[in-house]
């Protein structure tokens, strides 16, 4: 379809709760997934978020199979996850690296719970219901906390481990997520 301008925080739109799709395998819908899959394979991205492309609507997808950004991360598999739910497995939290397409050329180091349920539905409105942990839980946080109006930075707890991506990996080709 088309590669969608992703906008970037301190946009209000990004701020946003997003309200829950009501209809499920319509033709804007499949327009939609297809505009947000375009975006994030465009920009080499693990996931993406409607908001982000000025849509405000709980719909997300993210997968990773290869990615040079994440070099060492485990495969997440292609997801679309509409009006998601997330549930702490346990309270286990562990800090990692994140990066997002909406904060360019920026990377902190963000807690996460280590192991989460999601549920939701896909685009025909098939209940999806996983338990996972590391890096998958770790995208799936951050991709649905855009539903919230909730960008990494303001989940930061050190801001000596946020900075630009050149300064902090020298020599590294990691982009935005």
């Amino acid at each position: 379809m088309t590669v969608k301008l992703v906008l970037r925080m301190g946009d209000e739109r990004l701020l946003q709760r997003a309200e829950p799709v009501k209809k499920f395998n319509t033709s804007e819908l499949r327009e939609l997934l297809a505009d947000m899959n375009d975006t994030m394979l465009a920009l080499s991205g693990a996931g993406l978020a409607a908001p982000q492309i000025g849509v405000g609507l709980r719909v997300v997808i993210f997968g990773v199979q290869s990615n040079s950004r994440y070099p060492d991360a485990d495969s997440v598999p292609q997801t679309i996850l509409i009006n998601p739910v997330i549930i702490p497995v346990a309270e286990l939290m562990e800090e990692g690296w994140e990066g997002c397409l909406s904060v360019p050329g920026l990377r902190a180091v963000v807690p996460r719970y280590l192991n989460i349920r999601y549920q939701g539905h896909d685009e025909n409105g098939g209940l999806i219901d996983r338990t996972v942990s590391g890096f998958h839980a770790r995208v799936v946080q951050h991709e649905c906390d855009h539903l919230d109006g909730i960008l990494y930075p303001m989940r930061i707890r050190d801001f000596s481990k946020f900075g630009f991506t050149e300064e902090l990996f020298p020599g590294q080709d990691l982009q935005d997520e």
